[in-house]
């Protein structure tokens, strides 16, 4: 093997470290912000603020006498808050803290009240779910929202056209059934035939005609879930898949049943990529993985999947997304995520679902590259994802993370005194192991786990 024959693989290694550092800078800066930010507001200053650790590349003071400063590991980043005695925040330093006055003291994290300090450790994972929010709620002003009427923005690419149907399109009836909305057009997605054409009464620049059209849901892949089996094989957004184990599909439903029968075995797939001629195709073979799926009214239900989402045959015609809808749409699915995030870890604990699903550094670079192989809207919505999980680890009560100097300061408020310091140094090991033991066992998945 030549030097030359390494360079695919290594050009793929450093995509994935640049996809994973990049997602990781954003998340760590803006949590990040967040402490120093309420912080600043709570009357305590900040010394260092870094993007990075390690030596300094470049840095500036600004007049409230903090530095700003990129630094050469990209791996994360800190707030240095003034009286502190590392970059971790862990202790006081507490020399200099003896040579301050009282009002010095103030605006130090270890002499500020107990409310000043909490909300200031709070702010950290508060801004992780803000981001999710605020990325959740921009993607959706960007895409739209449909419109209450099935009507035809644009038709997809199939390999056989889209028959008489054009944009534009209100589609009246699809087989005989009426689709008034989309809640309608649901249903007709599963009582249709299963046949290749269609017959559908549109309504046209005021006319109403009976034309025909394609399958009301193809197997078509309209989108691939980052490290799936169908990414790990090839496809890409956009393929239809023509037949499974040499048995022709009509409907993604179809798909869906031919993997589900298959049970993890291997399937050999016939695949046409946009910008094939008709008739031509790719042959794929993949593995159905066991997947537990969490599910919006809660819980888990474990399937065979490929890792692929199927579509109608049209993008509906949308309409503005108003800023308040798109909020709400936005914090709803960061509350989802949180909320299955949470759910998992419990199913995962009693065994209900396998441990596999908790991965490690490995796992989460390897999916941030996918996500940015799939195009930038895929890798920021997978940045806002990773922010809520960030945000939710952080809230957890165990010392070294937020969430645990929120217990500490917690039993301050009630006791009115913080824990001696040899608990807390007690404390902050254990939580360092048990950390470190999570990392461990997550890349220990990402090694052995399918």
């Amino acid at each position: 093997m030549d030097f030359i024959t390494l360079l695919p693989d290594f050009g793929n290694l450093l995509y994935t470290v640049a996809a994973f550092v990049a997602a990781l800078l954003v998340i760590v800066t803006v949590h990040e912000f967040g402490h120093y930010f309420i912080g600043r507001l709570t009357g305590i200053r900040a010394e260092v603020f870094s993007i990075g650790f390690g030596p300094r590349i470049i840095s500036y003071s600004d007049l409230h006498g903090t530095r700003w400063q990129i630094a050469a590991i990209p791996l994360g980043g800190y707030v240095k808050f003034m009286g502190d005695a590392n970059a971790a925040s862990a202790g006081a330093d507490a020399e200099a803290m003896a040579h301050m006055t009282e009002e010095e003291r103030r605006h130090t994290m270890h002499g500020a009240p107990v409310w000043a300090r909490a909300a200031t450790v709070a702010a950290g994972p508060v801004f992780n779910f803000a981001l999710s929010v605020l990325i959740f709620a921009g993607v959706f002003i960007w895409s739209g929202t449909a419109t209450d009427v099935p009507s035809i923005g644009a038709v997809v690419e199939l390999p056989g056209g889209a028959g008489e149907i054009r944009r534009g399109d209100r589609i009246v009836s699809v087989a005989g059934l009426a689709t008034p909305d989309y809640p309608a057009l649901n249903i007709a997605v599963e009582a249709v035939p299963a046949e290749a054409s269609l017959s559908y009464v549109v309504e046209r620049a005021g006319q109403v005609l009976t034309v025909s059209g394609p399958a009301l849901f193809p197997a078509r892949l309209a989108g691939i879930g980052a490290g799936s089996a169908a990414a790990d094989a090839g496809l890409r957004p956009g393929d239809v898949v023509l037949s499974a184990g040499g048995v022709p599909l009509v409907r993604f439903a179809d798909l869906q049943a031919a993997v589900l029968a298959a049970e993890g075995a291997p399937i050999e797939l016939s695949v046409w990529r946009p910008g094939m001629a008709a008739g031509e195709s790719l042959v794929v073979s993949l593995s159905p993985r066991r997947t537990d799926l969490p599910l919006r009214d809660g819980g888990f239900e474990t399937r065979w999947l490929i890792g692929a989402t199927g579509n109608l045959f049209f993008t509906p015609e949308t309409r503005r997304t108003g800023i308040w809808e798109a909020v709400e749409g936005g914090a709803s699915e960061t509350w989802f995520i949180a909320r299955s995030s949470l759910s998992g870890m419990w199913n995962m604990l009693t065994g209900a679902i396998s441990s596999c699903n908790l991965r490690g550094p490995i796992g989460i670079a390897e999916t941030s590259a996918q996500a940015a192989s799939a195009g930038m809207s895929n890798f920021i919505w997978f940045v806002a994802m990773l922010s809520t999980a960030v945000g939710l680890l952080n809230l957890f009560p165990i010392p070294v993370l937020d969430g645990g100097h929120l217990v500490f300061h917690a039993w301050e408020a009630i006791t009115g005194k913080p824990p001696a310091e040899r608990v807390l140094n007690v404390l902050m090991t254990l939580g360092l192991v048990l950390v470190l033991g999570l990392m461990a066992f997550g890349l220990n998945n990402d090694i052995f786990c399918p």
